[in-house]
């Protein structure tokens, strides 16, 4: 077969090179190493600020030299500091400027000095979309570099293309397969059957199968994305234990239905990222600014997953078990048919209240009560305990 066979077979085994090298430079961001990401006519070296200390910031200075690194931040990191973007904006690192300095640029609420930001480009673009699949802290530093500089140390650096980056999350989605299923008879005398997924990320989603549903009617469906806090532990900061509880009592009431069980902890940041916004929340942000403060969107989750293990399923007609109508407008446009919503509306208390708040004020989350509390007049009765943002 010669050359060209070797290379379909290896296509086959392997996939594309772009989708291989995307792989590839998002576990070595996990993993805290550099990568050189290439797009037009620039490469850069770059490398997670996540884990940052004196002797790391050293060793990347001294691979970058003579070149001056750069601090590149999310459009959103930049806004919480005063700059006007929408964009990535990367900011030159002289040489006095310290570990302490960079973190509190990246994490701090208000970071007491000012900066002279310039557009980022495509390929630091494309790093911030991979620092942030890898759901470390939302910033890296680059310097520009050669692509062939990767061959001057062992291990190799890996390079990546910047395109290959941002095609990355829907080619995973389209890679999802299988990985085995079980009956799972539950505490609460519901009979299940765990179905589990396996992704380009190495993430493991789960569809729950409630009873029996009939896939030739519209099923009702829940996606939940995993909460180890709430879910877990029943954590009263959030309402995702108490959702995914009553939803199991809903799907059991219908009939039968479906949990898909994302691995988006915090709204797509991860664990560590989530504490790191209970901690601004605890300071005094709410949990959109506390989200946005730190680098992130909002909300960073893709329910392009959900949409495709729902086909893989065969329910193709869902009534979704939501409050939240990105879900209803994710799914729709992946060719799910949205025939109904459900409400989950849970309990409030002292702890979740400021959280529920701005989920309904500024996440547009539709928390019927919640909204109707915040409608109506402030009490006058004392010790009352209004809802705040």
């Amino acid at each position: 077969m010669g050359n060209n066979g070797a290379g379909n077979l290896s296509s086959i085994l392997f996939g594309t090179r772009e989708h291989v090298g995307a792989s590839r430079a998002l576990a070595e961001f996990r993993s805290g190493r550099p990568v050189i990401i290439a797009g037009g006519n620039e490469a850069l070296l770059c490398l997670p600020v996540e884990g940052l200390d004196k002797d790391r910031l050293a060793a990347f200075r001294a691979l970058a030299a003579p070149i001056a690194p750069r601090l590149v931040l999310t459009s959103s990191r930049a806004q919480s500091l005063g700059i006007d973007a929408d964009e990535p904006v990367a900011i030159e690192l002289s040489d006095d400027v310290d570990t302490g300095t960079i973190l509190a640029l990246v994490a701090e609420n208000k970071p007491d000095f000012e900066v002279l930001p310039e557009p980022a480009g495509a390929a630091a673009a494309a790093a911030i979309d991979l620092v942030k699949l890898a759901q470390v802290l939302p910033a890296v530093l680059v310097a520009d570099t050669e692509p062939a500089i990767s061959s001057a140390f062992d291990p190799r650096i890996v390079t990546v293309d910047a395109r290959a980056v941002a095609r990355f999350r829907n080619e995973a989605t389209r890679s999802l397969t299988i990985a085995g299923d079980a009956q799972v008879p539950l505490s609460s005398s519901v009979r299940a059957r765990f179905v589990v997924f396996r992704d380009a990320f190495g993430d493991d989603p789960v569809a729950v199968i409630v009873g029996t549903p009939d896939l030739s009617k519209p099923v009702p469906v829940r996606i939940h994305s995993a909460c180890l806090t709430g879910d877990v532990f029943g954590s009263r900061r959030c309402d995702c234990g108490d959702q995914l509880r009553l939803a199991l009592v809903r799907l059991q009431e219908a009939g039968g239905g479906i949990i898909l069980y994302l691995a988006q902890e915090g709204r797509g940041l991860g664990l560590a990222n989530k504490m790191r916004t209970y901690k601004l929340q605890d300071a005094g942000l709410d949990t959109v600014d506390a989200n946005t403060t730190l680098g992130f969107d909002d909300d960073e989750r893709d329910y392009g997953v959900a949409a495709r293990m729902l086909q893989m399923l065969g329910a193709t007609r869902v009534v979704l078990l939501t409050n939240n109508p990105d879900k209803l407008d994710s799914l729709a446009k992946a060719g799910i048919e949205i025939s109904g919503r459900m409400a989950l509306e849970t309990p409030v208390n002292a702890d979740n209240r400021r959280y529920l708040t701005a989920k309904a004020a500024r996440a547009g989350h539709q928390l019927m009560d919640v909204i109707a509390a915040l409608a109506e007049p402030p009490k006058s009765v004392k010790n009352a305990a209004p809802l705040v943002l």
